[in-house]
């Protein structure tokens, strides 16, 4: 626990005594909109008919082939943002009932999309497109190891294996996709002891030639202006670098150099958030929305935040963004999918790659609904963020270069 998060959960004590009513209302808008994000997949999936019914939309010039990794990446992408929430396990709370019912829904969607005899049975091996959401399929297992990979049956398990695997015949690009060959073999080595550090060794080393120094690497030797870092980059090398430090492979310095890396971007992340909660349209990949605050949300589901930044800050910050895009419904249409644009119907803003299933990455902006209610990041009273003190006439830091 950061100097930041003790003070806050102690201004909360002394604020309101050791029996002050928290006030749960963010958890609850947090929730709420990860649910109402995640419902027509898992629903669907789980009665094995996402391929039936879910629309299948693509940007003007999209590249073929969509409609066979859509809904992998559907899956992948909400599995990925949803799972440290649920890692949480089920309880007695209406909250923890809550769990217990969505892990179930990914149980047995994850059952269908790895069953081969299944109407939804996945694309893993065709195009290449499969390596990127079989990653975020393996990311979201790794969150939740105890909740989404032990409970599993034997066969689900076998099959869901065989599936990471058969991603093997794909060639990743020489960009961050090295990422998602590693954080597949983070997964087999994690569950199946048997994934190749030949990969991964590869892909993080060269993400250590890649990194330019403040917080920030390149997407390959070049660097690109946008929020790949935390779309993909950063968060992946956080839990690939963990997996093999729990399986006794890795470093320990580079661990902590990554994790010191995110902290410092999670600071520019937060600065970035307007008074309002609007943030800069820049780069690739804007239909993904809010999952651009991914690297944020997880340094503060890791208790990483810099001294000077404190989680209820983080906590409104977070919650201002989210809502200034779910505020209007212009995410979604009339049946609850996820829409092509950043604010509404906008195809255009969809680069060639982007389908309805790529939207869901939206959903890494949730990662902080692994924290329990009563920690400070929750428990403590909603701060202003950054931007807001600033405009406001506040005092404020001033902000320092890694």
């Amino acid at each position: 626990m950061n100097k930041a998060t003790l003070l806050s959960l102690l201004f909360t004590l002394l604020l309101h005594g050791n029996a002050f009513t928290q006030d749960t209302s963010d958890r609850k808008a947090f929730i709420q909109y990860l649910t109402q994000i995640a419902d027509p997949v898992l629903l669907h999936l789980s009665k094995d008919e996402l391929k039936k019914n879910m629309p299948v939309e693509t940007a003007p010039n999209a590249y073929s082939h969509r409609d066979k990794v859509t809904y992998l990446e559907a899956f992948g992408r909400l599995i990925s943002g949803m799972a440290p929430w649920l890692e949480l396990g089920p309880d007695d709370t209406e909250e923890g009932k809550l769990r217990e019912k969505y892990i179930q829904l990914v149980q047995q969607s994850l059952k269908n999309a790895t069953d081969p005899e299944a109407a939804d049975f996945m694309n893993f091996t065709e195009h290449g497109q499969p390596l990127v959401d079989a990653a975020f399929l393996a990311h979201g297992l790794l969150r939740a190891p105890t909740q989404l990979w032990e409970r599993l049956d034997d066969t689900t398990k076998s099959n869901t294996l065989a599936a990471l695997k058969s991603t093997r015949v794909i060639r990743p690009y020489y960009s961050n996709w090295l990422l998602f060959t590693a954080m597949i073999e983070a997964a087999l080595i994690k569950f199946d002891g048997e994934g190749d550090l030949v990969r991964i060794d590869y892909a993080l080393n060269k993400h250590k030639e890649w990194y330019l120094g403040d917080g920030m690497y390149g997407d390959g030797p070049e660097f690109h202006f946008d929020y790949y870092n935390s779309f993909v980059i950063q968060p992946m090398l956080l839990d690939i670098s963990k997996v093999l430090l729990e399986t006794e492979r890795g470093s320990r310095r580079d661990h902590d150099n990554f994790v010191k890396r995110a902290s410092r971007y999670a600071a520019i992340q937060e600065r970035l958030i307007a008074p309002d909660g609007t943030y800069p349209v820049v780069g690739r990949s804007m239909a993904y929305r809010f999952g651009a605050f991914q690297v944020l949300s997880q340094i503060a589901l890791w208790e990483e935040l810099p001294e000077n930044l404190a989680p209820a800050q983080v906590r409104a910050a977070l919650l201002a963004v989210v809502e200034k895009h779910m505020e209007g419904k212009q995410l979604f249409d009339e049946d609850g999918w996820l829409i092509l644009g950043f604010n509404g119907s906008q195809p255009e803003i969809a680069e060639p790659y982007i389908s309805t299933g790529s939207l869901y990455l939206c959903s890494q902006a949730f990662l902080v609904l692994g924290l329990p209610k009563e920690n400070a990041f929750w428990a403590a009273p909603k701060e202003k963020w950054t931007q807001q003190k600033i405009w406001g006439g506040e005092k404020v830091e001033i902000d320092k270069a890694l």
